[in-house]
């Protein structure tokens, strides 16, 4: 018998600003209408979230002591649920206007891998399996769009390379 499993999704990103600077209050404002619509989602399943004070979406829980390098770390039931909500909800048009909030990150800082059902990762096992993909590339155990053969909104619509 196969386990079932769900897709696990972790995207960091440095704030060109701090979490509390009119620079970017614009993108802090809409986390919990962006966050809400992907909770209602089809597919949805989890999200690590932060204190649950509103406009903060889960910005506390930043990385390496950096307040400006934050992350978003989902669990979806399959691919087309994920692509749903990335690329046909709001959540596509802050993503096409992410140069106005983030910086461009010089290596890779998106990344996705299959957990099974019920399983909801740490940020600490997120970043683990960020460094594996950074040091080894694309396998089973860490991998990033172009590595889901089922990953078609995100071939259509898709992302410089540059800022993915």
């Amino acid at each position: 018998m196969t386990e079932s499993r769900h897709l696990a999704q972790l995207n960091i990103g440095r704030l060109t600003a701090q979490p509390d600077d009119p620079r970017v209050a614009e993108f802090m404002a809409a986390l919990d209408r962006v966050n809400s619509i992907g909770k209602r989602s089809p597919g949805f399943v989890w999200m690590m979230e932060g204190s649950g004070e509103p406009g903060r979406g889960n910005t506390e829980n930043f990385i390496a002591g950096d307040r400006q390098l934050v992350s978003n770390l989902t669990v979806w039931t399959d691919v087309a649920s994920l692509e749903q909500f990335v690329w046909n909800t709001v959540h596509r048009q802050f993503y096409a206007r992410r140069a106005e909030w983030f910086e461009v990150m010089d290596e890779q800082h998106f990344v996705m891998w299959w957990v099974p059902e019920g399983h909801r990762p740490t940020l600490e096992e997120a970043l683990a399996r960020l460094e594996h993909l950074r040091a080894h590339g694309p396998s089973e155990h860490a991998f990033g769009w172009d590595w889901l053969a089922e990953a078609q909104l995100w071939r259509q619509r898709g992302c410089a390379v540059a800022a993915e």
